[in-house]
Protein backbone atom coordinates (compact mmCIF):
# COMPACT_ATOMS: atom_id res chain seq x y z
CA UNK A 1 0.00 0.00 0.00
CA UNK A 2 2.81 2.42 0.91
CA UNK A 3 4.44 1.71 -2.48
CA UNK A 4 1.27 2.68 -4.30
CA UNK A 5 0.99 5.83 -2.24
CA UNK A 6 4.62 6.60 -3.01
CA UNK A 7 4.03 6.19 -6.76
CA UNK A 8 0.95 8.39 -6.58
CA UNK A 9 2.93 11.04 -4.74
CA UNK A 10 5.71 10.76 -7.32
CA UNK A 11 3.21 11.23 -10.14
CA UNK A 12 1.75 14.31 -8.50
CA UNK A 13 5.21 15.73 -8.00
CA UNK A 14 6.09 15.24 -11.67
CA UNK A 15 2.78 16.74 -12.77
CA UNK A 16 3.33 19.76 -10.50
CA UNK A 17 6.53 20.57 -12.40
CA UNK A 18 4.67 20.75 -15.72
CA UNK A 19 3.49 24.02 -17.10
CA UNK A 20 -0.22 24.70 -17.58
CA UNK A 21 0.17 24.17 -21.34
CA UNK A 22 1.97 20.85 -20.77
CA UNK A 23 -0.78 19.64 -18.43
CA UNK A 24 -3.46 20.65 -20.94
CA UNK A 25 -1.61 18.86 -23.74
CA UNK A 26 -1.23 15.73 -21.58
CA UNK A 27 -4.90 15.82 -20.65
CA UNK A 28 -5.92 16.18 -24.29
CA UNK A 29 -3.64 13.28 -25.21
CA UNK A 30 -5.26 11.07 -22.57
CA UNK A 31 -8.75 12.00 -23.75
CA UNK A 32 -7.79 11.19 -27.34
CA UNK A 33 -6.30 7.86 -26.21
CA UNK A 34 -9.61 6.98 -24.52
CA UNK A 35 -11.50 7.88 -27.68
CA UNK A 36 -9.24 5.70 -29.79
CA UNK A 37 -9.66 2.87 -27.29
CA UNK A 38 -13.44 3.16 -27.52
CA UNK A 39 -13.24 2.88 -31.33
CA UNK A 40 -11.33 -0.41 -31.26
CA UNK A 41 -13.22 -3.49 -32.48
CA UNK A 42 -14.08 -5.89 -29.68
CA UNK A 43 -13.55 -9.65 -29.67
CA UNK A 44 -16.85 -11.49 -29.32
CA UNK A 45 -15.30 -14.98 -29.36
CA UNK A 46 -11.86 -16.25 -28.42
CA UNK A 47 -10.07 -19.57 -28.18
CA UNK A 48 -6.93 -21.56 -28.90
CA UNK A 49 -6.15 -22.78 -32.41
CA UNK A 50 -4.20 -26.05 -32.09
CA UNK A 51 -2.07 -27.24 -35.00
CA UNK A 52 0.45 -30.03 -34.43
CA UNK A 53 2.33 -29.03 -31.27
CA UNK A 54 1.51 -25.33 -31.79
CA UNK A 55 -1.22 -23.40 -30.00
CA UNK A 56 -2.26 -19.98 -31.31
CA UNK A 57 -4.60 -17.72 -29.32
CA UNK A 58 -7.21 -16.43 -31.75
CA UNK A 59 -10.38 -14.38 -31.76
CA UNK A 60 -13.35 -13.30 -33.86
CA UNK A 61 -14.09 -9.57 -33.72
CA UNK A 62 -17.49 -7.93 -33.66
CA UNK A 63 -17.30 -7.23 -37.42
CA UNK A 64 -16.52 -10.89 -38.17
CA UNK A 65 -12.77 -10.43 -38.69
CA UNK A 66 -10.76 -13.47 -37.56
CA UNK A 67 -7.41 -12.68 -35.96
CA UNK A 68 -4.42 -14.38 -34.32
CA UNK A 69 -2.67 -12.31 -31.66
CA UNK A 70 0.67 -11.00 -32.94
CA UNK A 71 2.73 -11.53 -29.78
CA UNK A 72 1.57 -15.13 -29.36
CA UNK A 73 2.03 -15.87 -33.06
CA UNK A 74 5.65 -14.72 -32.89
CA UNK A 75 6.25 -16.73 -29.73
CA UNK A 76 4.77 -19.94 -31.16
CA UNK A 77 6.66 -19.53 -34.44
CA UNK A 78 9.84 -18.71 -32.46
CA UNK A 79 10.29 -15.44 -34.37
CA UNK A 80 12.92 -13.49 -32.45
CA UNK A 81 12.52 -9.76 -32.01
CA UNK A 82 16.12 -8.54 -32.03
CA UNK A 83 16.74 -8.77 -35.78
CA UNK A 84 13.28 -7.42 -36.54
CA UNK A 85 13.76 -4.44 -34.24
CA UNK A 86 17.03 -3.51 -35.94
CA UNK A 87 15.23 -3.55 -39.29
CA UNK A 88 12.50 -1.38 -37.77
CA UNK A 89 15.13 1.19 -36.73
CA UNK A 90 16.51 1.28 -40.27
CA UNK A 91 13.01 1.77 -41.66
CA UNK A 92 12.41 4.63 -39.24
CA UNK A 93 15.60 6.33 -40.41
CA UNK A 94 14.65 5.86 -44.07
CA UNK A 95 11.12 7.08 -43.44
CA UNK A 96 9.55 3.95 -44.98
CA UNK A 97 6.46 2.15 -43.66
CA UNK A 98 7.04 0.01 -40.61
CA UNK A 99 6.94 -3.70 -41.38
CA UNK A 100 5.26 -5.91 -38.74
CA UNK A 101 7.79 -7.58 -36.47
CA UNK A 102 7.05 -11.10 -37.73
CA UNK A 103 8.20 -10.04 -41.23
CA UNK A 104 10.68 -7.26 -40.42
CA UNK A 105 13.88 -8.97 -41.57
CA UNK A 106 15.92 -7.53 -44.44
CA UNK A 107 16.37 -10.89 -46.18
CA UNK A 108 12.58 -11.39 -46.27
CA UNK A 109 11.72 -8.15 -48.06
CA UNK A 110 11.66 -9.50 -51.66
CA UNK A 111 9.32 -12.30 -50.60
CA UNK A 112 7.11 -9.97 -48.57
CA UNK A 113 6.75 -7.78 -51.66
CA UNK A 114 5.88 -10.87 -53.72
CA UNK A 115 3.21 -12.36 -51.44
CA UNK A 116 1.96 -9.38 -49.46
CA UNK A 117 2.78 -6.42 -51.65
CA UNK A 118 -0.89 -5.50 -52.11
CA UNK A 119 -2.03 -6.57 -48.64
CA UNK A 120 -2.23 -4.33 -45.60
CA UNK A 121 -0.07 -6.22 -43.11
CA UNK A 122 0.06 -3.74 -40.24
CA UNK A 123 -1.20 -5.46 -37.06
CA UNK A 124 -4.66 -4.27 -36.10
CA UNK A 125 -5.49 -3.25 -32.55
CA UNK A 126 -8.52 -4.77 -30.87
CA UNK A 127 -9.99 -5.26 -27.41
CA UNK A 128 -10.03 -8.78 -26.04
CA UNK A 129 -13.06 -10.20 -24.27
CA UNK A 130 -11.27 -9.35 -21.01
CA UNK A 131 -11.01 -5.70 -22.06
CA UNK A 132 -7.28 -5.66 -22.79
CA UNK A 133 -5.76 -4.13 -25.93
CA UNK A 134 -4.04 -6.59 -28.26
CA UNK A 135 -2.51 -6.57 -31.73
CA UNK A 136 -4.06 -9.00 -34.18
CA UNK A 137 -2.95 -10.53 -37.44
CA UNK A 138 -5.87 -11.08 -39.85
CA UNK A 139 -6.22 -14.86 -40.12
CA UNK A 140 -6.66 -14.71 -43.89
CA UNK A 141 -3.03 -13.57 -44.44
CA UNK A 142 -1.47 -16.34 -42.30
CA UNK A 143 -0.95 -18.61 -45.36
CA UNK A 144 0.78 -15.73 -47.18
CA UNK A 145 3.06 -15.14 -44.19
CA UNK A 146 4.01 -18.82 -44.31
CA UNK A 147 4.68 -18.53 -48.05
CA UNK A 148 7.12 -15.68 -47.36
CA UNK A 149 9.19 -17.85 -45.01
CA UNK A 150 9.04 -20.92 -47.25
CA UNK A 151 10.07 -19.04 -50.39
CA UNK A 152 12.94 -17.44 -48.48
CA UNK A 153 14.09 -20.88 -47.37
CA UNK A 154 13.89 -22.20 -50.93
CA UNK A 155 16.01 -19.26 -52.08
CA UNK A 156 18.57 -20.23 -49.44
CA UNK A 157 18.69 -16.77 -47.83
CA UNK A 158 17.73 -17.75 -44.27
CA UNK A 159 20.08 -18.05 -41.35
CA UNK A 160 20.15 -21.19 -39.13
CA UNK A 161 17.61 -19.85 -36.65
CA UNK A 162 15.36 -18.51 -39.38
CA UNK A 163 15.26 -21.97 -40.97
CA UNK A 164 13.58 -23.23 -37.79
CA UNK A 165 10.89 -20.60 -38.26
CA UNK A 166 10.42 -21.80 -41.84
CA UNK A 167 9.99 -25.38 -40.59
CA UNK A 168 7.14 -24.27 -38.34
CA UNK A 169 5.67 -22.30 -41.23
CA UNK A 170 5.70 -25.52 -43.26
CA UNK A 171 3.81 -27.38 -40.53
CA UNK A 172 1.26 -24.59 -40.42
CA UNK A 173 0.77 -24.32 -44.18
CA UNK A 174 0.35 -28.10 -44.50
CA UNK A 175 -2.43 -28.04 -41.93
CA UNK A 176 -4.13 -25.14 -43.68
CA UNK A 177 -3.98 -27.00 -46.99
CA UNK A 178 -6.64 -29.38 -45.67
CA UNK A 179 -8.86 -26.96 -43.74
CA UNK A 180 -9.11 -23.21 -44.26
CA UNK A 181 -7.79 -20.86 -41.59
CA UNK A 182 -11.20 -19.18 -41.24
CA UNK A 183 -12.91 -22.50 -40.49
CA UNK A 184 -10.21 -23.42 -37.98
CA UNK A 185 -10.55 -20.12 -36.13
CA UNK A 186 -14.34 -20.42 -36.12
CA UNK A 187 -14.08 -23.89 -34.61
CA UNK A 188 -11.45 -22.87 -32.04
CA UNK A 189 -13.46 -19.88 -30.82
CA UNK A 190 -16.92 -21.48 -30.98
CA UNK A 191 -17.99 -18.79 -33.44
CA UNK A 192 -19.29 -21.34 -35.96
CA UNK A 193 -22.35 -22.10 -33.79
CA UNK A 194 -23.29 -18.46 -33.33
CA UNK A 195 -22.55 -17.74 -36.99
CA UNK A 196 -24.93 -20.52 -38.02
CA UNK A 197 -27.66 -19.10 -35.77
CA UNK A 198 -27.13 -15.59 -37.09
CA UNK A 199 -27.19 -16.76 -40.70
CA UNK A 200 -30.36 -18.79 -40.10
CA UNK A 201 -32.05 -15.77 -38.52
CA UNK A 202 -31.16 -13.65 -41.57
CA UNK A 203 -32.50 -16.32 -43.94
CA UNK A 204 -35.80 -16.60 -42.08
CA UNK A 205 -36.13 -12.82 -41.88
CA UNK A 206 -35.81 -12.66 -45.67
CA UNK A 207 -38.33 -15.47 -46.24
CA UNK A 208 -41.04 -15.00 -43.59
CA UNK A 209 -43.32 -11.97 -43.73
CA UNK A 210 -44.24 -10.09 -40.56
CA UNK A 211 -47.83 -9.70 -41.75
CA UNK A 212 -50.21 -11.92 -43.68
CA UNK A 213 -49.84 -11.35 -47.42
CA UNK A 214 -52.77 -11.25 -49.88
CA UNK A 215 -53.75 -14.60 -51.38
CA UNK A 216 -52.24 -15.27 -54.78
CA UNK A 217 -52.70 -18.41 -56.82
CA UNK A 218 -49.26 -19.96 -56.45
CA UNK A 219 -49.35 -23.73 -56.87
CA UNK A 220 -49.73 -24.66 -60.55
CA UNK A 221 -52.48 -27.05 -61.59
CA UNK A 222 -49.83 -29.39 -63.01
CA UNK A 223 -48.35 -29.83 -59.53
CA UNK A 224 -51.58 -31.32 -58.21
CA UNK A 225 -52.35 -33.19 -61.42
CA UNK A 226 -49.02 -35.03 -61.14
CA UNK A 227 -49.58 -35.83 -57.46
CA UNK A 228 -52.98 -37.33 -58.30
CA UNK A 229 -51.28 -39.42 -61.01
CA UNK A 230 -48.56 -40.74 -58.67
CA UNK A 231 -51.16 -41.76 -56.09
CA UNK A 232 -53.43 -43.32 -58.73
CA UNK A 233 -56.30 -40.95 -57.96
CA UNK A 234 -58.73 -39.73 -60.66
CA UNK A 235 -58.02 -36.25 -61.91
CA UNK A 236 -59.78 -33.93 -61.98
CA UNK A 237 -61.74 -35.08 -58.91
CA UNK A 238 -65.33 -35.98 -59.60
CA UNK A 239 -67.95 -33.61 -58.20
CA UNK A 240 -65.62 -31.07 -56.56
CA UNK A 241 -62.77 -30.09 -58.86
CA UNK A 242 -60.97 -28.20 -56.07
CA UNK A 243 -60.95 -31.21 -53.71
CA UNK A 244 -57.58 -32.65 -52.70
CA UNK A 245 -56.78 -35.44 -50.23
CA UNK A 246 -55.85 -34.11 -46.77
CA UNK A 247 -52.48 -35.88 -46.83
CA UNK A 248 -51.44 -33.75 -49.82
CA UNK A 249 -50.79 -31.03 -47.25
CA UNK A 250 -48.31 -33.36 -45.56
CA UNK A 251 -46.69 -34.12 -48.92
CA UNK A 252 -46.43 -30.43 -49.78
CA UNK A 253 -44.86 -29.57 -46.43
CA UNK A 254 -42.23 -32.20 -47.09
CA UNK A 255 -41.42 -31.67 -50.76
CA UNK A 256 -41.77 -27.88 -50.78
CA UNK A 257 -41.43 -26.02 -47.48
CA UNK A 258 -38.80 -28.28 -45.90
CA UNK A 259 -36.62 -27.85 -48.97
CA UNK A 260 -37.11 -24.14 -49.62
CA UNK A 261 -34.96 -22.85 -46.72
CA UNK A 262 -33.65 -24.25 -43.41
CA UNK A 263 -36.17 -24.26 -40.53
CA UNK A 264 -38.70 -22.50 -42.76
CA UNK A 265 -41.66 -24.82 -42.16
CA UNK A 266 -41.79 -24.42 -38.33
CA UNK A 267 -41.28 -20.66 -38.71
CA UNK A 268 -44.22 -20.40 -41.13
CA UNK A 269 -46.38 -22.48 -38.81
CA UNK A 270 -45.40 -20.25 -35.89
CA UNK A 271 -46.45 -17.16 -37.85
CA UNK A 272 -49.71 -18.82 -38.90
CA UNK A 273 -50.53 -19.87 -35.31
CA UNK A 274 -50.45 -16.22 -34.18
CA UNK A 275 -52.80 -15.05 -36.93
CA UNK A 276 -56.40 -14.16 -36.21
CA UNK A 277 -57.67 -16.01 -39.27
CA UNK A 278 -56.61 -19.17 -41.03
CA UNK A 279 -54.57 -18.79 -44.19
CA UNK A 280 -52.33 -20.73 -46.51
CA UNK A 281 -48.69 -21.08 -45.46
CA UNK A 282 -47.45 -19.36 -48.60
CA UNK A 283 -49.30 -16.20 -47.52
CA UNK A 284 -46.61 -15.82 -44.82
CA UNK A 285 -43.78 -15.66 -47.34
CA UNK A 286 -42.26 -12.28 -48.19
CA UNK A 287 -43.02 -10.87 -51.62
CA UNK A 288 -39.36 -9.90 -52.15
CA UNK A 289 -37.66 -13.24 -51.44
CA UNK A 290 -39.98 -15.95 -50.13
CA UNK A 291 -42.66 -15.93 -52.81
CA UNK A 292 -40.29 -15.77 -55.81
CA UNK A 293 -38.20 -18.62 -54.35
CA UNK A 294 -41.37 -20.66 -53.80
CA UNK A 295 -42.46 -20.23 -57.43
CA UNK A 296 -38.99 -21.17 -58.65
CA UNK A 297 -38.93 -24.27 -56.42
CA UNK A 298 -42.44 -25.33 -57.46
CA UNK A 299 -41.50 -25.16 -61.13
CA UNK A 300 -38.58 -27.49 -60.47
CA UNK A 301 -40.60 -29.89 -58.30
CA UNK A 302 -43.38 -30.05 -60.90
CA UNK A 303 -40.83 -30.94 -63.58
CA UNK A 304 -39.46 -33.72 -61.36
CA UNK A 305 -43.00 -35.01 -60.82
CA UNK A 306 -43.60 -35.14 -64.58
CA UNK A 307 -40.36 -37.09 -65.13
CA UNK A 308 -41.12 -39.61 -62.36
CA UNK A 309 -43.06 -42.75 -63.12
CA UNK A 310 -43.57 -43.86 -59.51
CA UNK A 311 -43.51 -42.41 -55.99
CA UNK A 312 -40.11 -44.03 -55.44
CA UNK A 313 -38.76 -42.37 -58.60
CA UNK A 314 -40.05 -39.05 -57.33
CA UNK A 315 -38.51 -39.49 -53.86
CA UNK A 316 -35.12 -40.41 -55.27
CA UNK A 317 -35.06 -37.62 -57.85
CA UNK A 318 -36.26 -35.02 -55.35
CA UNK A 319 -33.71 -36.03 -52.72
CA UNK A 320 -30.94 -35.79 -55.27
CA UNK A 321 -31.93 -32.38 -56.65
CA UNK A 322 -33.58 -30.73 -53.63
CA UNK A 323 -32.44 -32.47 -50.42
CA UNK A 324 -34.37 -31.47 -47.31
CA UNK A 325 -32.48 -29.20 -44.91
CA UNK A 326 -31.16 -31.11 -41.91
CA UNK A 327 -32.64 -34.46 -42.96
CA UNK A 328 -31.15 -37.50 -44.66
CA UNK A 329 -34.35 -38.30 -46.52
CA UNK A 330 -38.00 -37.45 -46.86
CA UNK A 331 -40.92 -38.88 -44.92
CA UNK A 332 -42.77 -41.95 -46.06
CA UNK A 333 -45.08 -40.59 -48.73
CA UNK A 334 -46.67 -44.02 -49.05
CA UNK A 335 -48.51 -43.56 -45.75
CA UNK A 336 -51.49 -41.25 -46.24
CA UNK A 337 -52.22 -41.52 -42.48
CA UNK A 338 -48.97 -39.76 -41.61
CA UNK A 339 -50.56 -36.37 -42.03
CA UNK A 340 -49.33 -33.05 -40.75
CA UNK A 341 -52.67 -31.78 -39.48
CA UNK A 342 -51.46 -28.25 -38.77
CA UNK A 343 -52.09 -25.28 -41.00
CA UNK A 344 -52.87 -25.63 -44.65
CA UNK A 345 -49.74 -26.14 -46.64
CA UNK A 346 -50.56 -24.93 -50.11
Amino acid sequence: MSDAVGKAKGGKAVNAKRTLEERKALSAKMVEAKRELAKLPVATHSGILKISDMEFPCAVLVDGTRVLTETSFMKVMDIYRSGALSTRRDEAEEGSARMPLYLAFKNLKPFVDKHLGSVHVQPMKFKTQEGNVAHGIPAEIIPKICDVWLDARQANVLGPRQKQIAERAELLIRALAHVGITALVDEATGYQKDRARDELAKILEAFVAKELQPYLKTFPADYYAELFRLYNLPYPPEGNRSWRPAFFGHVTNDVVYKRLAPELLPELKKAASKAERKAKLHQWLTSEVGHPKLREHLASVTSILKLSRTKDDFKNNLNRIHPAYGESGILDLDDPNEIDVGHAAA
